[in-house]
């Protein structure tokens, strides 16, 4: 067996999270820095962090939102029915063109 292949062991590694948290542990490195330990991980704190750099979230609630405040939304057939009495209910007007004079005639439409 070759002798000195190994790098050498710490066994006191000084572990510093961006959290501010420290602790002890073997390493082949003297000091770590990490940006993620126990103390602040979402899986063993229980507390959810959302790291939402194009808005889905506040999209998603958003969305949510606008759907849950239409309750009395129509449907199509009952859009359609009131824009067909809409147009029932206006006046059309004919212009008829005679050679010397311009006359407008008013038609009312029969219910």
């Amino acid at each position: 067996m070759q002798k000195d292949i190994h790098p050498k062991y710490y066994p006191n590694c000084k572990v510093t999270c961006v959290c501010g948290n420290t602790f002890l542990t073997g390493s082949t490195e003297p000091e770590l820095k990490v940006e993620l330990c126990s103390a602040c991980h979402p899986f063993y704190t229980g507390k959810q962090k959302l790291v939402d750099t194009a808005r889905r979230v506040e999209k998603f609630e958003a969305k949510i939102k606008a759907k849950a405040g239409v309750k009395d939304k129509k449907g199509k057939k009952v859009k359609r029915a009131v824009r067909a009495e809409a147009r029932a209910k206006k006046e059309v007007v004919v212009k008829t063109k005679d050679m010397k004079n311009f006359a407008q005639v008013q038609l009312n439409k029969k219910k």
